[in-house]
Order: C-alpha cells, then structure tokens, then sequence
C-alpha cells in the first residue's frame, strides 16, 4: 500500500503472545483453530489503513474463539520501516508485520529471517506480486495485500465553482493527455479561483516517477543513474515549475494536509485506490469528493503491501494462518470496500463484490469497475533496487525544500544529487 490509505493514527505498543498454543492448517472465515488447549494473542502491525478494521479482526476471533488480535498502527510508513529493520532477526516485532512494496529490495536481503509463504498459496496473487516478495532460491516472503492503480480524485463543488466540469466522465476528457494537460487544467483553475490544484509537489511527482521504468538505478547492475536520468531531472523540474502557482504546499500526511482533504484547500490529488479510505475518514462531512476515470501519462500504479511474518516469532504457525485469511479473496474485497485498498488476488479481482463496488461518498463512483480498468491500464511496473527508498526519500525531502522556501529548485536539487552519491 503505500503507501500503501494513510489515515493517521497514534502508534500503539506492541502486545505480547500470552501463549504458546500453535495454530494450524487452518484457512477461512469459517475454520476452527486445531491443537492446543489454550489461548494464544497474535499481533499484527500495520501502518495507515489496510482496511483491518476491528470488525473484521472480530470476523477471525469468533471463527477462532481461542485467538486474540491486537492491531498496532504506526502513524506514518516510515516510522513503521525504522521499527522493521531495527528489531528484524531480533526481539520486539508483532507476529505478522506489513511492508511497503519499497521496502521489498532491502527485505529480501533478509529473507532468511521470514517464515516463508506456503507454496500452495503462491498462485493466488498477480505474478508480478509474487515474483517482487520471491528470493533468488524461490522463497516467497510476503503475503499480498493490495496494489495501487491510480484515478485522479477531485471536489466537484470547487471545480463547478472555477467553471470547470464536474461530471466524471468530462473531467477524464479534459485530464486524458499527458502532464501537461493536467497542468493545462490546473492553470485554468487557479486563474479562475486563485486557489491552489492540488495538494503537493511530492505528491504529484511520485505519480510521474512512478512511470518511468528506471528512475533511480540500472536494472543490469544495480548501479546508481539517479542523478544523472534526464527524466527524473524533467519530472523534478516540471513539477516544481506548476507547484510554483498550483500546489498547496501541504506535505502528504502532515496535519495540514489532513486538514486540507475538508477546507478546499485544493481541488484534486492523485488517487491510487487506498487513497479513497484516507480521503473519507479524514473529510466524512464533505461532499464535494468524486474520482474521475483517467490518469496524466496514461496509468500509474502507487503503492501496495505484503504482510510478513518474522521466522523467530513465538506464534508463526498460527500468524501464518492469520496472514492467509487477511490476504485471501474475501477478505481482500473487504478490504477494498472498508478503505479503497485495491485487492492484489486474481480472484478477488474477478469478483462481482468487487467489479460492482460503487462508493457512496465519491457520489456513487463505481469505483470496482474504474480501478479496475486503471489497473489493467498500467504498462510500467518501475525497477525498484536496493537504494531506492532512500534515493526516493531523498528525493521527496528536497521536494518539501523547495515547497517551503528554505532553498531554490537548483539548490535542493544539488543536495539531493550529494546525497544520493553519498550512497554509492
């Protein structure tokens, strides 16, 4: 997910197995826990929304009378990866941790450390979901949670106040293009209201990033070409010459930006289907809010997750049950309709609780049907190697710098370009 749907919560400490019961082969909402004759706690840590929500936990206990799960939530993605890679292979993880896809070319440098998913499992996912959470001798380390393919979400209410259309269809007409159209469109509406278009500058390049295949290091080598890849240096400078007039400068998941998703503070932003759940828990009383059925450059997917399950935990039988159930096709659709995390089954992804999905706070979207199609749009799935994270961390830092006035487009530029070669 990443980033994976951000709705922030505090970071809850982590609860202890009281047991050492094992659970086992056991699978579905309707299954019984096996062996043992006492209770057993499971931990289970996220970080913004994965749509678990404590109804649906709830769902696994009454089926498991004898399981326990606590939900801890980091508030940010990246709170949750220093706590991952700190504890990883030691003490203090949960017994099923979830990892941004981001993360994955540094995890799999520890797969030895996972409890591996069983091989029965692996074809219930999208090859591509598998093949990034699979080590080099076959091991898959990571159960697929959701995937993100992208729409552009957008107040109705603002855009019919500035004389733009409001019907979804009209406004993927006037955005279908490349991202100059959407700048285009974004000219059109800060001339019309003064207000900003969309919400940052990090925000909206991580949208065009991800649409090029190798941004940041060569697939043959690994090598670092960040610095020197004329396209990053053109989406960086593009997006920074529109944030000039169109962007809100609200760094994603800081409060302002919370609190931006319900002011107006601007009229559309990049949405990849986990984004609709932080939009409506963090703005339940507006109306405005719709998503529109079209994507600058084509498509884009941002995001998604896997759950991980660490190889010394004191219950992994038993959260590798819980980790089959989260991620299988029911669940995952529930998921989806709980917070817009896009399902990353192929069953899931046939189903008619699914295509048919309609969301009543983005005016009745069929949201099932269009991200669909926005999934099947992608043609890109970017290289993401070791340095990745860090390269696109770096990147997004020097972003915000720019956003906030403490350096020029040149400055922070040359920055992030000493900090990235700082990695090689």
């Amino acid at each position: 997910m990443n980033t994976h749907a951000l709705r922030r919560t505090a970071l809850v400490a982590a609860v202890a197995s009281t047991s050492a019961l094992v659970l086992a082969g056991c699978s579905g909402a309707g299954g019984s826990a096996s062996g043992g004759d006492g209770d057993v706690t499971l931990t289970i840590a996220t970080f913004n929304d994965f749509g678990y929500t404590d109804a649906l936990l709830q769902e696994y206990m009454d089926a498991h009378p004898n399981v326990k799960i606590v939900h801890n939530k980091a508030a940010t993605s990246n709170e949750a990866r220093e706590n991952y890679f700190q504890k990883l292979g030691k003490t203090g993880l949960a017994d099923i941790e979830a990892i941004e896809v981001d993360w994955l070319p540094e995890v799999m440098e520890y797969a030895d450390l996972l409890a591996p998913v069983p091989d029965d499992l692996k074809s219930r996912w999208l090859d591509y979901k598998v093949e990034a959470a699979t080590s080099a001798d076959g091991k898959l380390v990571g159960y697929g949670t959701d995937i993100g393919p992208e729409g552009v979400c957008y107040r109705s209410d603002l855009f019919a106040a500035a004389g733009l259309p409001t019907d979804r269809a009209e406004v993927a007409k006037m955005l279908e293009g490349d991202w100059s159209t959407y700048f285009a469109a974004g000219d059109k509406y800060v001339a019309a209201t003064g207000k900003a278009f969309f919400d940052s500058a990090g925000g909206t390049y991580q949208g065009a990033i991800n649409q090029v295949e190798a941004a940041y290091e060569n697939p043959d080598d690994g090598s670092i070409i960040a610095t020197s890849n004329p396209e990053v240096e053109k989406i960086y400078d593009q997006v920074l010459a529109a944030s000039a007039t169109q962007s809100a400068h609200l760094g994603q998941w800081s409060d302002d930006w919370f609190a931006g998703l319900s002011n107006g503070a601007f009229a559309t932003m990049l949405c990849p289907g986990w984004m609709l759940g932080v939009i409506e828990g963090n703005a339940p009383e507006v109306t405005g809010w719709d998503i529109a059925n079209v994507f600058p450059g084509g498509a884009g997917n941002w995001g998604g997750s896997y759950l991980t399950v660490p190889g010394n935990g004191k219950n992994v039988e038993a959260a590798q049950e819980l980790a089959d159930w989260l991620t299988d096709p029911e669940t995952q659709v529930k998921a989806f309709e709980n917070a817009g995390t896009f399902p990353s089954q192929t069953d899931a992804l046939k189903a008619d609780a699914l295509t048919g999905s309609v969301n009543a706070y983005f005016n009745d979207a069929p949201v099932g049907e269009m991200l669909s199609e926005r999934a099947q749009a992608v043609k890109v799935s970017p290289y993401k190697g070791q340095f990745y994270f860090q390269i696109n961390d770096a990147m997004q830092k020097a972003l915000t710098r720019v956003e906030d006035g403490t350096q020029s487009a040149d400055e922070s530029w040359k920055q992030w370009a000493t900090e990235v070669d700082a990695l090689s």
